[in-house]
């Protein structure tokens, strides 16, 4: 895809998102409205879009490639933990602002922004690439998430795990895509009706959830060094790691999912993970919203570069 045909996918999520920025502001979502919106997309419309993508004809050549995300997926994230503790020993920080920090660098919002921006980039297989490079994501966040938090395995949730919406539908469309069968027709519209939801949601609930920042504390959180270190980190250092996967012969769609949804900012999961487990919450919540913010430079920039490497090599 033409970097013009990007920018122009990408306009429109982000154009989404500020029509949500400003319904929050004008009270058109109220306060419990990015609950609400995120308890949806996580429960409904996203596991939704996950069986009808995984659903799709098992084809040669690209999707033939598909399951070399699994391993990329999890070289990438071993390779934010290893970044993280490395940290850990340098940075003298408080337990709950430590905590808070390594999270937003692991975990990106490869939930919301990677299916919206990869559907849209590439809306016959988008998805079902999000939804295979993510499976290592979505095992780590509900297990390696919570234990930053918890610290003691006794108190995981582990049926929450294994039980939750995402994780069964990603493992039941695997299943599905892998086996000579296909959902019947009336089954996959439903679910790709109900699916394509999730793309203008998440928009709308990334722009709510920038809309709650405070300025005063957002003001005294810039100038935070170690907030600078997390962007850094999640936005450009981490994507830039798997840029030699160009080298091999992965398909550059493939290749573009894995860069780009690396590239996407840290997850507001951990947010909510600091509020309900003890964590420095503001840290956290500006963390996620203020990278949000400069994803929409820094996922461009990188797309050009991904494009232009791209071509030189092959």
């Amino acid at each position: 895809m033409s970097f013009s045909i990007f920018l122009q996918e990408m306009l429109v999520l982000y154009i989404i998102g500020l029509i949500g920025f400003f319904a929050r502001k004008k009270d058109i979502l109220n306060q419990h409205a990015t609950q609400v919106l995120t308890q949806l997309i996580l429960n409904l419309t996203l596991p939704f879009l996950i069986l009808y993508a995984m659903g799709q004809p098992y084809v040669s050549g690209v999707t033939g490639k598909v399951f070399w995300l699994i391993p990329i997926s999890f070289l990438i994230l071993s390779s934010a933990i290893i970044l993280t503790f490395l940290l850990r020993k340098v940075l003298q920080l408080p337990d709950d602002r430590r905590r808070v920090l390594e999270g937003l660098v692991i975990f990106g919002n490869q939930g919301f922004i990677g299916f919206a921006l990869l559907s849209s980039l590439f809306p016959e297989h988008g998805p079902l690439f999000v939804s295979v490079f993510n499976l290592p994501y979505l095992l780590l966040i509900w297990t390696y998430g919570v234990y930053l938090f918890v610290g003691n395995k006794e108190n995981i949730p582990w049926k929450k795990i294994f039980l939750n919406p995402g994780i069964l539908a990603t493992l039941i469309g695997m299943l599905i895509f892998m086996l000579p069968i296909h959902w019947p027709v009336m089954l996959s519209a439903l679910f790709n009706i109900v699916g394509n939801t999730t793309i203008p949601l998440s928009m709308l609930l990334i722009g709510a959830l920038l809309a709650n920042m405070q300025l005063r504390q957002s003001l005294v959180l810039l100038k935070d060094k170690t907030m600078w270190l997390v962007t850094a980190l999640r936005l450009i250092i981490l994507p830039l790691l798997l840029f030699p996967i160009i080298f091999f012969s992965l398909p550059f769609p493939l290749a573009a999912t894995a860069i780009l949804v690396t590239a996407t900012p840290a997850a507001p999961t951990i947010a909510l993970y600091s509020q309900t487990y003890g964590g420095d919450t503001d840290y956290a919540a500006f963390g996620s919203a203020w990278t949000t913010l400069l994803s929409a430079f820094t996922i461009p920039m990188l797309y050009i570069l991904l494009l232009t490497c791209y071509h030189i090599i092959h």
